[in-house]
């Protein structure tokens, strides 16, 4: 219980140190910068340009399908990192259950596709 205690107490040491040297960085940097605002700092800005337009403006909803479809393929290569790791030491269940999970990622991809949600007008 000792071992263990001592091996999980230089993590705590380090997490302390890291989060001290972090507040101490942003203090410093905070008191010792000159400070002063002016019109083109607090103005907003927006790639470069002035805002143009209304930030509560909808968009349209093939944004939030390819963000979705970023999630989706995000975490499919979430999943196939770990699983390309130990693929010599899988059984046949391990690697037909990644299969079965490809090929559904797949099925819906092509839907999407097929959907027209992928083009742009």
């Amino acid at each position: 219980m000792n071992v263990l205690f001592f091996e999980y107490s230089i993590i705590l040491l380090f997490l302390i140190f890291a989060t001290f040297i972090s507040i101490l960085i942003f203090l410093l940097s905070y008191f010792l910068i000159f400070q002063k605002a002016n019109q083109e700092k607090v103005s907003a800005y927006e790639c470069g340009f002035n805002p143009f337009d209304d930030a509560r403006a909808t968009f349209d909803v093939r944004f939030y399908l390819i963000a979705i479809l970023f999630l989706i393929f995000d975490l499919e290569i979430s999943f196939l990192f770990p699983w390309s790791i130990v693929l010599g030491n899988l059984s046949y269940f391990g690697f037909w259950n990644m299969l079965i999970f490809l090929i559904i990622l797949t099925v819906g991809f092509v839907y999407e596709w097929c959907k027209g949600a992928l083009e742009w007008e």
